[in-house]
C-alpha cells in the first residue's frame, strides 16, 4: 500500500511542476504566473479540485511519444469564488508552450460539458501558442470540439475568458464566442494571424503589441472588454466580476446586502444637467450616485465611449446599465456603440438580469463614414436586442430624446416596463433649431421667424409632458429622487414574467 501511495505523490508531483523549474521561472521572468498559481489566486483558498491530473498526449509522431507530460498543458477543475462554484480551466505555457492537443482539448470540454449540467460558471484562462502541430488535423478537431460547446453553453452558463499570454490562430476563436474577455497589458496579445504572417502576406509591419495587445483590443476593436496591469490585478478584479453575475440561466441574480438607503436622495443630481443643452455632463455620475455603496463594474470603458455599459446593484441585486455619455460625440448613438450596448443587453436578458437605461441621445451620428459602415443595420442591432429583451426593463430620460435613437433607447414601445423622465427631457423628433428650418422653410430668410418659431417649438417639445400626455412616460420625476424611484420600479417588476413567440431563433441583424 505505501508504494502506491508513493508513486501517486511521484505522479502528483510530476503535474505539478509542469514543464519544469527552468521554465516555470522563465515565466516569472515574463512576469507572468504559472497556470497552478493562477487557479490558487482566482479561487477560494483550499477550494480547487482537479479533473485529469494525470492525462497524457497520445501523440507519437515527430518523437512525441518521449516528451509526455501529466496534464498535457492545460489544468481543469472545480472550486469556488467567493463561495459560489465555478469551473476553470488554466492553460500551462511551461508545457509544450500550452499548446492544444487532443487530450488537452477533451479536458476543456470534460469541464465545460460539467457547467452546463450544474450550472455554474466557466473560466478560461488562457495563455496558449495554439494548435499543437505535431498532432495536425487531432488538434484542429480539438479546438472544434471546444467551439461547439462554448455555442451550447452561450445563454446557459456565463463564460469569461482572461487573455494572461499569446492567444493566436483558431485558439481565439473560443474566447471571441465567450461572454467577456479580460487581458493583461504587456503579456497577453490575441491575432487571428500573428505579426510575421501578416508581414508575409501584406508586407505590413506591425509588433505584436500593435496588432493584438490589450490596448488594441480594449480601445479600437471592441473584442476585449477590460485590460489589467498584470496577472494579480486581472484575476482580483476577475473575483469582484463574477459576484455580479448569476451562477446560471436558472438562477437569480446573486444578492450582496448593502446598508445604503433603498430611498436615498441624492440632491446634486438637481444639479447635474447644464443649463444649456450643448453643454455635457457625466452620465457615469449618475450611475455612481445612485447604484448602491456607489460601486459600478463598468465594461469597456476604452471603447465607443459615447455609450457606457457595466453592473450595479441596487437593492442588492445585479443590475445592468446602459447609458448615453453626452461627453462623447455628444452621446451620439453610431456603429461601434450599438454593437457594444447591443452585445450588453443579450447577455442580461439571457440571465434574467434587469436593465436600466439612461438617456440623453441627439440621435445616430450622421457621416459618410457611418452609412458606408453600415449604421442602418448595426443601430438595428440595439433596436432589435431591447425589442427582444423580456427582462424587467426600466428607462429614465434626462435631457435629449431624439428621432429614431429615442424610439431605440428602450423607450415604452419597445415593451419598456416603467419609463421614467426628469423635468429637463426633450423628447421630440429632433432638436428645436433643425425641425424648425424643415417645418418652415420658408422663413429660413427671416431671423426673427426662425428664432420666434424655435422658441414655439421648444416650449411644445423641450420638455417631457407632450409624451406623458400620450401615456409613453410614466411619470416625471425629481432627479434628487432618482435611486429611490429606480428601486421601486425594480422591486415591483421583480416577479415579471413575459414570454416572447415560440421560434427556433430569431435572425438578429449580424
Amino acid at each position: 500500500m505505501q508504494d502506491i501511495i508513493h508513486e501517486l505523490e511521484r505522479r502528483r508531483e510530476a503535474a505539478r511542476v509542469g514543464g519544469g523549474a527552468k521554465r516555470i521561472e522563465a515565466q516569472h521572468a515574463k512576469g507572468k504566473l504559472t497556470a497552478r498559481e493562477r487557479i490558487s489566486l482566482l479561487l477560494d483558498e483550499d477550494s480547487f479540485e482537479e479533473y485529469d491530473m494525470f492525462v497524457e498526449h497520445r501523440c507519437t509522431d515527430f518523437g512525441m511519444e518521449k516528451t509526455a507530460t501529466p496534464g498535457d498543458g492545460v489544468v481543469t477543475g472545480w472550486g469556488t469564488v467567493n463561495g459560489r462554484l465555478v469551473f476553470v480551466f488554466s492553460q500551462d505555457f511551461t508545457v509544450f508552450g500550452g499548446s492544444l492537443s487532443e487530450s488537452h482539448a477533451q479536458k476543456i470540454c470534460k469541464i465545460m460539458d460539467q457547467a452546463m449540467k450544474v450550472g455554474a460558471p466557466v473560466i478560461g484562462l488562457n495563455d496558449s501558442g495554439g494548435a499543437r502541430i505535431q498532432e495536425g488535423v487531432d488538434s484542429l478537431a480539438g479546438y472544434a470540439e471546444v467551439f461547439q460547446r462554448n455555442v451550447m453553453a452561450s445563454g446557459v452558463v456565463p463564460q469569461i475568458s482572461c487573455i494572461m499570454g499569446p492567444c493566436a490562430g483558431g485558439a481565439v476563436y473560443s474566447p471571441a464566442m465567450t461572454d467577456f474577455i479580460f487581458m493583461v497589458e504587456d503579456t497577453s496579445y490575441m491575432f487571428v494571424t500573428g505579426p510575421e504572417v501578416v508581414k508575409t502576406v501584406t508586407h505590413e509591419e506591425v509588433t505584436a503589441e500593435d496588432l493584438g495587445g490589450a490596448s488594441t483590443h480594449t480601445s479600437k476593436s471592441g473584442v476585449a472588454d477590460l485590460a489589467f496591469e498584470n496577472d494579480v490585478a486581472a484575476l482580483l478584479q476577475l473575483r469582484r466580476f463574477i459576484d455580479f453575475l448569476p451562477a446560471s440561466n436558472r438562477d437569480e441574480t446573486p444578492v450582496a446586502p448593502s446598508d445604503d438607503p433603498v430611498d436615498r436622495a441624492e440632491r446634486s443630481l438637481d444639479n447635474l444637467i447644464p443649463a444649456n443643452a450643448n453643454k455635457p455632463y457625466d452620465m457615469k455620475e449618475l450611475i455612481v450616485k445612485v447604484v448602491d455603496d456607489g460601486d459600478f463594474f463598468e465594461l469597456q470603458p476604452n471603447y465607443a465611449g459615447n455609450i457606457i455599459i457595466g453592473f450595479g446593484r441596487m437593492e442588492g441585486r445585479t443590475v445592468g446599465f446602459v447609458a448615453n455619455q453626452p461627453m462623447v460625440l455628444a452621446g451620439c448613438l453610431d456603429i461601434d456603440s450599438s454593437k457594444k450596448a447591443a452585445r450588453f443587453v443579450r447577455f442580461c436578458d439571457a440571465f434574467n438580469i434587469p436593465i436600466v437605461t439612461l438617456v440623453d441621445v441627439p440621435g445616430f451620428l450622421p457621416g459618410t463614414s457611418q452609412e458606408l459602415g453600415g449604421i442602418i443595420k448595426h443601430g438595428a442591432k440595439l433596436l432589435y436586442a431591447y425589442a427582444e429583451a423580456t427582462v424587467p426593463k426600466v428607462t429614465l430620460i434626462t435631457r435629449k430624446a431624439y428621432g429614431g435613437a429615442y424610439d431605440v433607447m428602450a423607450s415604452k414601445h419597445l415593451r419598456g416596463d416603467v419609463n421614467y423622465a426628469w423635468p429637463t427631457a426633450e423628447i421630440a423628433v429632433m432638436g428645436p433649431k433643425g425641425a424648425v428650418e424643415i417645418i418652415f422653410r420658408q422663413d429660413r430668410d427671416d431671423p426673427e421667424k426662425i428664432e420666434a418659431r424655435t422658441e414655439e417649438y421648444r416650449e411644445k417639445f423641450a420638455n417631457p409632458f407632450i409624451a406623458g400626455h400620450r401615456g409613453f412616460i410614466d411619470d416625471v420625476i425629481m432627479p434628487r429622487n432618482t435611486r429611490k424611484r429606480l428601486n421601486r420600479a425594480l422591486a415591483m417588476l421583480r416577479d415579471k414574467e413575459l414570454e416572447n413567440p415560440w421560434k427556433k431563433h430569431g435572425n438578429i441583424p449580424l
